[in-house]
């Protein structure tokens, strides 16, 4: 018996007991965990109660079912399905068989007799496949767990992020000292982001940085900008910056200085 078990655990499906044991014999002798069927409905019942099992050797032909349509049962009847690999044993198969065993997802098969030591490469190269889905499977796991924690960080930011907007508009609403100066006339017909987007220009903020504060695209700035310069008829966003911003601010001055 080999020192190294396998992790990858072997049901082999035929009707057949004695060469299904023979088949079993090989296997464990070379650090493989096995277990045997006979039927299609005791490969369903094992393989459920049994979530070691990852490989199949499974004869094209049985009495109940055939091989390639017990695979098909075989990833229904786990939820979430597990992953598994087929080898399908059979004494003849025409062309018919294999294009549908391929269609079926079969991985591999031999014909009977089989060939003990090509049967066994055969069986270390879907161990492979196996173990590297695996891994796969477990960094995709781990992946996708992190950027749900970031999607949640992210939430739980923009939550915090209006709950301070919040207060402030609060804040400014019940202080008549911190209130807003009226908005001019052409401004009092714009939409709320229309008018968010231009108040943010005129605090001198350029697209790019209005992008990134109210969470759209710098395009989506533009056409806000170039629809507030339509609507209240500035030619410009210094006129626009002007018209938003106090006589008495360092802006205004900075605009009106030359």
């Amino acid at each position: 018996m080999s020192k190294n078990v396998s992790e990858v655990k072997v049901l082999v499906i035929d009707d057949q007991p004695a060469d299904a044991e023979t088949l079993c014999d090989v296997l464990e002798h070379h650090g493989y965990n096995c277990v045997t069927a006979h039927s299609a409905e005791h490969a369903l019942s094992l393989y459920q109660n049994d979530s070691a099992i990852s490989l199949l050797l499974c004869k094209l032909h049985l009495p109940d079912s055939d091989g390639i349509e017990l695979v098909r049962e075989l990833k229904a009847v786990t939820h979430p399905p597990r992953l598994f690999e087929t080898i399908l044993l059979t004494g003849h198969a025409d062309k018919a068989d294999l294009i549908r065993a391929l269609r079926g997802g079969i991985a591999d098969y031999y014909q009977q007799p089989v060939d003990n030591d090509e049967l066994l490469a055969g069986v270390r190269r879907q161990e492979q496949s196996l173990l590297e889905r695996r891994r796969q499977a477990r960094e995709l796991g781990s992946l996708n767990q992190r950027l749900h924690h970031l999607a949640e960080s992210i939430d739980e930011l923009y939550q915090d992020l209006e709950k301070a907007r919040g207060h402030t508009m609060h804040r400014r609403a019940s202080d008549p000292a911190e209130s807003e100066p009226e908005l001019p006339v052409a401004f009092q017909k714009l939409s709320p982001r229309q008018l968010e987007v231009a108040q943010l220009v005129s605090k001198g903020k350029t697209n790019f940085q209005i992008a990134c504060e109210l969470g759209i695209t710098e395009n989506t700035v533009k056409l806000y900008v170039s629809q507030v310069l339509r609507l209240t008829h500035m030619h410009n966003r210094t006129q626009l910056a002007l018209a938003l911003t106090p006589r008495s601010s360092p802006l205004h001055q900075r605009f009106t200085a030359h």
